[in-house]
């Protein structure tokens, strides 16, 4: 076949990889934001204590960093298909654990459940990576932020699928909180079968193979991510492009798994209520988080990396500012707050992602991308463990000063690559 003919069927096979991956983050998306608006209302209810509800999502978002990397090495020895369905499955099993640990009334058993939980949020964020193994370097950005952006349709309907689980766990004989991880175990199941039916032919093997190399890695790949962090770290667009998603990610979970917690506290409302705003807020949250991704891919391609990471920085300050400073019954204030918050999470992640990709050659990229991730993870992990210590010691405005702290980092790293 002659380059000419191969280019079109290039483009196909992408097109068909870009459909098929959004797809399957929109329904996983579901599942994935149900656990983030009741797993540490959950923990909370188990455990009795604010403090247990940072533990809870920081059981989640742990989970997700340390997971990416086995995830990552899989994808790189046996394909992105192979990957993200042991990913989803390995969720599915969380959410089982987590159902299980909720009728038992188990604060240890919950948060391995939890853990395990992760594993979705690690194949939704490594999704956006596959979207870029075959694109063309002037539409990487935006067929990267497509998958980014398909997150919307699932993620914003899931925070208001808590209540129907609610009333799901009821109606099965669980406490309530526990039945919208029914609902995620499903969804993650079917999102593992689509993606081993129609995920091919395999992105990342395809595109190795269009280099010239054989496709799949022989097992035995031990230290290749730290080998490749370094890599990355050597250069300076990759510096900042790691420093953007890290700290992107560790001021989004900083501020984002506080708010139920915070918005709890509010008198006035029954629970019902209560869990009803706190739905709409983190939808909200979601929606500036995903729906205008191809807007930021646009601009990561047009404008520049570079100055997309700093929108996504003063965005972050911003929605740090905004939302510390709303008391738990103003809904709207936090709403504003946590869409802010969503836009500069998605300004750093789809421009220091496609940093992170173009600062090393394709085959050392998901060795590069699955320790970028784990970094991100243990980031927030952080963050999310702070949070409920913070919160009581001086309430949601500490969390969101605090939050914003971590954009310092950044702003010296833009201004060195400067």
């Amino acid at each position: 076949m002659t380059t000419q003919q191969a280019a079109p069927d290039v483009a196909r096979v992408q097109r068909r990889t870009v459909g098929v991956l959004s797809g399957a983050v929109a329904l996983a998306g579901l599942g994935v934001t149900v656990g983030i608006t009741i797993g540490g209302l959950l923990a909370r209810e188990v455990a009795g204590s604010d403090a247990a509800a940072g533990l809870g999502q920081t059981a989640g978002v742990l989970g997700a960093a340390v997971l990416a990397v086995p995830l990552a090495r899989l994808s790189d020895r046996a394909g992105r298909r192979a990957g993200l369905a042991a990913g989803y499955a390995v969720a599915v099993a969380g959410a089982l654990v987590t159902v299980l640990a909720a009728a038992l009334s188990s604060l240890p058993l919950l948060l391995a459940g939890l853990f395990a939980f992760g594993a979705s949020t690690a194949c939704g964020l490594q999704a956006r990576y596959a979207a870029a193994d075959l694109a063309t370097p002037e539409r990487r950005g935006r067929d990267l932020s497509l998958v980014v952006w398909a997150t919307t349709v699932g993620s914003v309907l899931g925070p208001n699928l808590a209540a129907p689980g609610a009333a799901l766990g009821r109606a099965v004989g669980l406490p309530e909180l526990g039945g919208g991880f029914v609902v995620s175990a499903v969804g993650f199941a079917v999102v593992a079968a689509v993606l081993l039916a129609l995920l091919r032919p395999d992105p990342l093997l395809l595109s190795r193979r269009l280099a010239g190399g054989d496709g799949a890695r022989p097992a035995g790949n031990r230290g290749r991510t730290r080998a490749a962090l370094r890599e990355v770290w050597a250069s300076a667009d990759g510096r900042l492009g790691v420093v953007a998603v890290v700290v992107a990610h560790s001021v989004m979970v900083g501020v984002m798994v506080m708010t139920p917690v915070h918005m709890g506290h509010a008198g006035g409302h029954d629970d019902a209520t209560t869990l009803r705003l706190v739905g709409v807020v983190i939808s909200v949250h979601v929606a500036g988080m995903y729906l205008f991704s191809p807007l930021v891919g646009w601009l990561a391609d047009r404008a520049g990396r570079r100055a997309t990471v700093a929108a996504g920085g003063m965005l972050l300050l911003a929605a740090a500012a905004i939302a510390g400073t709303a008391p738990p019954e103003a809904a709207g204030r936090l709403g504003v707050g946590l869409l802010l918050l969503g836009l500069g999470w998605s300004c750093g992640l789809i421009a220091g992602s496609t940093l992170v990709t173009e600062s090393v050659p394709a085959a050392t990229r998901p060795a590069a991308q699955g320790g970028t991730d784990l970094l991100m993870g243990l980031g927030a992990a952080v963050a999310g463990a702070a949070g409920g210590p913070l919160l009581a010691a001086g309430g949601f405005g500490l969390v969101a000063g605090v939050s914003a702290a971590l954009v310092l980092p950044l702003a010296l790293v833009w201004a060195l690559r400067r």
